[in-house]
């Protein structure tokens, strides 16, 4: 019997694997998440796009209703080991306490010029918001944009000595362009004040500023020395959102419920149970830092940044948990 047969068989057998394993890297190119490893938390995510995006299916939803919300620290850029914001509210702190004999006993300044992060931390975003309000009452928005902008093209991370701009987290990047792509419109929703926020969210996420929602303080409208009009910023807070505050912020600012919502921690839990509990197909996730090597691990004791009782629903619920070291191939845009 002649062994052409055979050969040929092979052959086709060699083509066909080759093919399948090029529509295979084609088709994961396409989903535009290679920095995601090929497990629960990647096909969750495409499963669920794939639901609510085709046509004629019970779970279609239309593209004016394909809201995705995003917390910002530590679920799209690096959040320790304090926040950026924070490390820029030391900074401005510091630079302006000649003026302020005060604050050398009134906190959380106190913290700040001791030097204590750990206690200015511990005070959360309503202590942040409190330097916020205090250090640039007076100044204009567009003050404060210059300000926020100078700072962030000279702070370096203390870890990684970077950029906050190139901190961000390479696979979460990948997530938002995919969602856009298919119909989403994205929202950060986040504890930081809004101003700072919108320096750079257009430029380092895609996201226009009239699509980040996060702490405000009060403004007020005035005529300037030119006789132009500006926006003062107040010593008054507004709304802190965070915890119980992310809905507040989605509702007045949003006025959709989100059909998606990412978070990292228990400032992130009312945010996603109202995501959850609206009618239709739902996605509810967290990153969980757990690479101590690319990153950081911390979760249930961290001061910054802690995730315990979201972490206990997320699983009680069947929420996606995104582990970090299990989930991503990459972390930074810069990691190889």
């Amino acid at each position: 019997m002649s062994s052409t047969p055979c050969l040929l068989q092979r052959a086709l057998r060699r083509l066909l694997c080759a093919a399948c394993l090029l529509a295979a890297a084609a088709l994961a190119q396409a989903q535009g998440l290679p920095s995601w490893n090929d497990g629960a938390a990647k096909q969750a995510i495409l499963r669920f796009v794939a639901d609510v995006t085709t046509p004629g299916s019970a779970t279609f939803v239309p593209p004016a209703e394909r809201i995705a919300v995003f917390d910002n620290d530590g679920t799209l850029w690096v959040e320790q080991p304090i926040y950026a914001q924070f490390a820029f509210a030391l900074d401005r702190v510091k630079a302006l306490a000649p003026r302020h004999p005060e604050w050398k006993t009134t906190p959380p300044f106190d913290a700040i010029l001791k030097g204590d992060t750990k206690a200015f931390a511990a005070a959360g975003e309503k202590g942040l918001m409190q330097v916020l309000a205090a250090t640039h009452a007076g100044m204009t928005t567009e003050q404060f944009s210059a300000s926020v902008a100078e700072w962030l093209a000279k702070a370096r991370h203390p870890r990684f000595g970077q950029p906050y701009e190139k901190l961000v987290y390479q696979p979460m990047l990948e997530l938002l362009a995919y969602l856009r792509e298919n119909g989403f419109k994205t929202f950060i929703v986040s504890g930081g004040g809004v101003e700072f926020m919108r320096v750079f969210t257009e430029k380092v996420y895609g996201i226009p500023p009239e699509q980040v929602v996060g702490s405000t303080g009060q403004l007020a409208f005035k005529m300037g020395a030119d006789g132009k009009p500006v926006l003062l910023k107040l010593p008054k807070i507004d709304l802190v959102d965070d915890n119980v505050g992310k809905p507040v912020g989605i509702q007045r600012f949003i006025g959709r419920r989100p059909i998606l919502a990412f978070g990292n921690s228990d400032g992130d839990q009312q945010m996603l149970e109202w995501t959850a509990a609206g009618a239709g197909p739902r996605f509810m996730g967290l990153v969980h830092h757990t690479d101590a090597e690319r990153e950081y691990a911390y979760d249930r004791s961290s001061r910054v940044g802690k995730l315990d009782k979201a972490l206990d629903e997320a699983r009680a619920r069947g929420w996606t948990v995104v582990d970090m070291k299990q989930d991503w191939n990459r972390v930074f845009p810069a990691d190889r």
